[in-house]
């Protein structure tokens, strides 16, 4: 049952990672497509450079929630699991 709950608290903290990075993938990636339907313009390029440049400046900001939720994972699930508490 352990592995288990960890299983799923490890899960739960992997989305609330993951969820500042894919929101903005998410809107910028539908601005630039509406932009591009408005427009007709089909470059390649116009969806992946702006996309992987919020990407990076979210990360960036997001870097120290990213690792205090993963210091706090760590502290209150699995380094008493593994010392047997």
């Amino acid at each position: 049952m352990l592995l288990l709950d960890l299983m799923r608290q490890g899960l739960w903290v992997a989305t609330v990672i993951s969820l500042p990075i894919l929101g903005v993938a998410l809107v910028v990636g539908l601005a630039i497509g509406l932009l591009q339907a408005l427009t007709s313009v089909q470059e390649m390029t116009l969806t992946f450079v702006p996309k992987i440049a919020a990407i990076a400046g979210v990360f960036w900001l997001s870097m120290g929630f990213m690792a205090d939720t993963l210091v706090a994972y760590f502290r209150d699930m699995i380094a008493p699991a593994i010392a047997g508490g």
